[in-house]
């Protein structure tokens, strides 16, 4: 992927302020996270995103100059908390219900990520994009479930597992698909969940 290299930095500028509208850069962010899925990140090109939307390459270079500038920005477009808004005023039931949501997305977000994995070791910007969309959101909601759960008196608040639960709920979704060749539905966390988060912070 290259970029085009008669473009200086005012003519770039100009060129970004562009009359893409909203809805249209969705398609473009939309198209070329699920080629990632489907293809691989080495697989997709902006050629073939272009040609995906009907658009002109062109387009795509002068708004985004390059494959990991257009995919980081579609990654962060694409933030969701999924675990926003989870408050049953029960810890143990927060969590589940935090398993069936991560297993509603799983299988997206996962190819998505597996998808991503050499890309995103090569390149910086990637992979912050990759975590700032991802991972960071669902770790603060979770947390702030975990929070919510010391403040109620559920835990206690140096319990020595609370610090390894985002480990524990985000671990099982990558390593899943690796040994069994499935990924964690929303039926496999919940199992998951009580059978081993519970026990390990002392609820049931």
């Amino acid at each position: 992927m290259t970029s085009q290299a008669a473009d200086g930095p005012e003519t770039v500028a100009a060129s970004r302020r562009s009359k893409i509208t909203p809805e249209r850069e969705r398609e473009f962010f939309d198209a070329v996270l699920e080629q990632i899925r489907e293809c691989g990140y080495d697989s997709v090109t902006m050629e073939g995103v272009a040609a995906t939307t009907r658009c002109s390459k062109s387009t795509l270079y002068r708004q985004w100059r390059t494959k990991p500038q257009f995919v980081a920005a579609a990654l962060r477009a694409n933030r969701k908390v999924r675990f926003a808004g989870i408050d049953t005023g029960s810890l143990a039931e927060d969590l589940r219900q935090a398993a069936r949501a991560a297993g509603d997305w799983s299988k997206k977000d996962a190819r998505l990520m597996q998808a991503l994995g050499h890309a995103v070791t090569a390149d910086q910007e990637l992979a912050r994009a990759l975590r700032e969309a991802l991972v960071l959101p669902e770790i603060a909601a979770l947390q702030a479930i975990l929070e919510r759960g010391v403040e109620r008196g559920e835990v206690a608040a140096g319990h020595p597992a609370l610090e390894h639960i985002p480990a524990m709920m985000f671990g099982v979704l990558r390593v899943r698909p690796v040994l069994t060749g499935h990924y964690a539905d929303a039926d496999y966390l919940v199992r998951f969940v009580e059978a081993t988060v519970l026990p390990a912070l002392g609820l049931t």
